[in-house]
């Protein structure tokens, strides 16, 4: 799988602690942020988070004002690639292949 940059950085920082975050607004303005463990948060360009979407590596918990973004099994497999790290992050558990 091709990923871009921005879409490796956002997969890693998932596997890494991270939580990513839809955060929507009465308006219906909705905007995607990256909430680091030990500093501030950082919005995230919506066509990334479409993109991983669109790829079946990320899923929403579909929560009203702040849904969080959550690891699928792929996705899971694919961080991990990508950093070869054990860490278990919170995941969702799905049949995405």
């Amino acid at each position: 799988m091709r990923l871009s940059t921005a879409e490796q950085q956002i997969l890693q920082a998932l596997i890494e602690g991270c939580t990513l975050k839809a955060h929507r607004y009465l308006d219906g303005e909705k905007v995607y942020k990256l909430h680091h463990l030990d500093g501030p948060s950082e919005t995230v360009d919506k066509a990334v988070v479409n993109s991983l979407k669109k790829r079946q590596v990320i899923d929403s918990n579909k929560k009203f004002p702040a849904a969080t973004y959550l690891l699928t099994d792929k996705g899971r497999r694919v961080a991990v690639s990508l950093t070869g790290t054990k860490t278990r992050p919170l995941s969702a558990k799905n049949n995405s292949r």
